[in-house]
């Protein structure tokens, strides 16, 4: 090297410091190698287990080789809907669709050691059962992580016919077997990561927060995480589907064993419209089913959750006008709120009888028969509304104030005009109660972050 390029590659050197190695993680899965993302480690796409077309997964076994987990993993075959992206932008654009989609990503502070016992985070994300994936770039929990000095975990999981009907000779309830996986893989490996085993929060948005709070009476499930966070679970559609899914089940019993995704799709679609009598259900018509492996008989199931409340903290809430997402996205809605004089008045009583009837009651009654049973109950409402906003306190307004940055919000009309900084603000104190709750399972009897957030104890 000449004696000018020397001393230019003495004074980057100087600057910027030694090129650094990619991260190494040895756990029990194997050598993971991560990549280094700012002030954070991530490592992606990493395979938890493995599973057949409409069959149990089955954990991953120990490789022998380095792991590469330097890029997301597939996303389970979906159907996109259209709708949705008037709220939340293309949310699935350039991600690969693929039935070995059972993979994790771990993000954790680029600091962190093997023996910092952090507290871990596994977040399960919501979309009907029929949409989305862990690691989607609005759910990027680098600000949580880094603010909070805590380890996050992102699971995609099977979806829709692929994870949650079953048929006569199709397990049900596959979907959430998946999680369990995840979860099992988490006791086995976080620690490499600085993750704190025994210290484990479950955090469900929307359906992930209904298979979440079902996790908590899941046979096999006892031991894999401490703590429940339950964002806007739509408990109020899990009762009574029975006669729902047997109509579903027989609308799409034979299915070839060579159909490609894209066919099952087309199957999927058959399965909805077998459920359009279904009323309310009919907006979720895939789901958990009760008296099937991991769970317990329906009539059962308020005595399950008794049961296992002393053994689990659980912070449960709801936005303070869930359904007005879709009275903004859906034509019917739209429609009903132009009608002249009465129409506003009537599409704010739908929006408020409809979230007390699928989100508010049910979580508040969750909360109380939890705090009786002998666990520890708090609940929580999001009342945060963006400038300029037509969505306000709707369904996912909770999302961007623990999840996400300026780059992968700025875009979605969700946030209205309302800034980053006054979104990651608002945010702020929010991520700070969620994070104390992780470590210790205790928040104080009542808290309120003015126009954001309320909570108290039950």
């Amino acid at each position: 090297m000449n004696p000018a390029g020397l001393a230019r590659a003495q004074l980057t050197l100087f600057f910027f410091g030694m090129p650094t190695a990619s991260p190494h993680f040895h756990t029990p899965a194997g050598t993971i190698i991560g990549q280094r993302d700012g002030a954070v480690v991530r490592a992606s796409g990493i395979r938890y287990a493995r599973a057949a077309r409409f069959q149990p997964p089955v954990d991953e076994p120990a490789s022998e080789v380095p792991l590469q987990a330097t890029a997301p993993g597939p996303v389970c075959p979906q159907v996109v809907d259209s709708l949705l992206s008037q709220a939340l932008g293309p949310a699935l654009a350039g991600r690969t669709y693929d039935e070995d989609c059972l993979r994790l990503t771990v993000t954790t502070p680029a600091d962190a050691q093997s023996q910092d016992n952090l507290p871990v985070i596994v977040w399960v994300h919501g979309g009907s059962y029929v949409s989305g994936a862990g690691d989607l770039a609005f759910y990027d929990p680098t600000t949580f992580v880094t603010e909070q000095r805590v380890v996050v975990v992102a699971v995609t999981y099977r979806l829709g016919l692929f994870g949650f009907l079953g048929r006569s000779d199709t397990p049900p309830n596959l979907g959430l077997l998946d999680l369990m996986g995840a979860l099992r893989w988490v006791q086995r490996n976080i620690t490499a990561f600085g993750g704190n085993p025994a210290c484990v929060t479950l955090l469900g948005h929307s359906s992930g927060g209904d298979a979440a709070a079902h996790l908590l009476v899941a046979e096999d499930a006892a031991g894999l995480f401490r703590r429940l966070i339950l964002h806007s679970a739509p408990l109020g559609l899990a009762p009574n589907r029975a006669r729902m899914t047997r109509a579903m089940a027989a609308a799409v019993n034979s299915i070839p064993a060579d159909a490609s995704h894209e066919d099952v799709l087309g199957y999927e679609a058959t399965a909805w419209r077998a459920a359009r009598w279904s009323g309310l259900k009919a907006g979720m018509p895939f789901g958990t089913q009760y008296g099937a492996y991991p769970l317990p008989p329906e009539k059962a199931i308020a005595q399950a959750w008794r049961a296992a409340a002393p053994a689990i903290d659980v912070l449960i809430g709801a936005t303070a006008e869930e359904l007005r997402f879709f009275a903004v996205i859906d034509p019917k809605f739209r429609w009903l709120e132009r009608l002249p004089l009465l129409g506003p008045s009537l599409t704010r009583k739908l929006v408020a009888a409809g979230s007390r009837r699928i989100y508010v009651d049910p979580a508040a009654a969750f909360a109380r028969r939890h705090a009786r049973a002998g666990g520890r109950a708090y609940l929580f409402t999001v009342t945060y509304r963006p400038r300029g906003s037509a969505f306000g306190a709707a369904h996912t307004i909770d999302l961007p104030l623990l999840f996400g940055t300026q780059k992968t919000w700025s875009a979605v009309p969700l946030l209205g005009d309302a800034s980053w900084a006054e979104v990651h603000q608002a945010g702020r104190e929010v991520r700070q109660l969620w994070a104390e709750f992780a470590r210790t399972g205790e928040l104080p009897t009542s808290a309120e972050v003015p126009g954001v957030l309320q909570l108290h104890r039950v």
